[in-house]
């Protein structure tokens, strides 16, 4: 893993409300260049609304977001997944500003099939993206080099979606995301859809892709065994607002927040009792 030198990414005083909802509740964090860091939280503890500002799918209330030091600004709705479209913002001057925005933070969704276009081949959607952000250029020897970086192969260049497994489409959308060259990448529930297998290759396949750049992953999910392999750092949230942070390791062998440790033991294993926990949920 490269060594950390600074702040790729800094999240200060974010604030998201829906009516009287507080989705996001003052949340900061920072990841180091080269570093990954784990957000987590069960479904409604804001961690993916909190993925979109940083994104910028979602405006924040309140707060910024930082890349590299400089403020994002992002005020309004797109998609940052590669040439589908721009990360739109008041702070961008013209697209030439939108694209250089959307170039980085990228993110990988859950659900790759709904974000590819079944009627486009690989190398269309890599060629799409380069044509997009990297005009003028013969896009051919890229669109090779990421392909081998996702362990695809040429082979897979002329495939359509519906023609890929679950694994294989997640390793197109992670290479579209690359295709830009990213300081951030966001994944969110990036292995959930997938096999345990799949699973240990896709991330084994992140690991790889760490080491060989100084890109910073943003991990989002639910599962700890997914925190606990890939993110340096963890960042634990409820109702929107951040209870607990720290080493990853530490964090998980030592919780020190109630709601971390109901985490913990919520994780099916021999001996364990749903219905304690649910009691312990009702408590907290």
């Amino acid at each position: 893993m490269p060594e950390p030198t600074e702040h790729v990414l800094e999240v200060r005083g974010l604030h998201r409300s829906y009516g009287a909802v507080r989705a996001v509740d003052d949340v900061s964090f920072t990841l180091p260049e080269g570093g990954s860091l784990g957000i987590v939280g069960e479904s409604g503890s804001g961690k993916t609304t909190t993925a979109r500002i940083v994104v910028g799918l979602e405006r924040a209330d309140a707060g910024e977001v930082l890349v590299r030091g400089r403020a994002r600004g992002d005020r309004g709705r797109g998609a940052s997944e590669g040439g589908r479209g721009l990360v739109r913002a008041a702070g961008g001057r013209g697209r030439a500003g939108r694209l250089a925005r959307a170039r980085e933070v990228q993110m990988v969704f859950q659900d790759p099939y709904l974000s590819l276009d079944p009627r486009t081949s690989v190398e269309s959607v890599l060629r799409e993206t380069l044509r997009l952000h990297f005009p003028g250029r013969d896009h051919a020897a890229r669109v090779r080099e990421l392909l081998d970086q996702v362990g695809l192969g040429t082979r897979a260049a002329d495939a359509l979606p519906r023609q890929l497994s679950g694994g294989q489409r997640q390793r197109v959308a992670i290479a579209r995301a690359l295709a830009v060259e990213p300081a951030v990448l966001v994944l969110d529930e990036a292995v959930a859809a997938l096999d345990v297998s799949v699973q240990a290759q896709i991330l084994n396949l992140l690991a790889d892709i760490r080491e060989q750049t100084a890109i910073g992953y943003l991990f989002i999910t639910h599962d700890l065994g997914v925190v606990r392999c890939v993110t340096d750092e963890i960042v634990v949230m409820r109702r929107g607002a951040v209870v607990e942070r720290g080493p990853t390791a530490d964090v998980l062998a030592a919780p020190q927040h109630p709601y971390t440790r109901l985490l913990l033991e919520s994780v099916p294993r021999p001996g364990w009792d749903p219905s304690a926990i649910g009691a312990a949920r009702r408590a907290l």
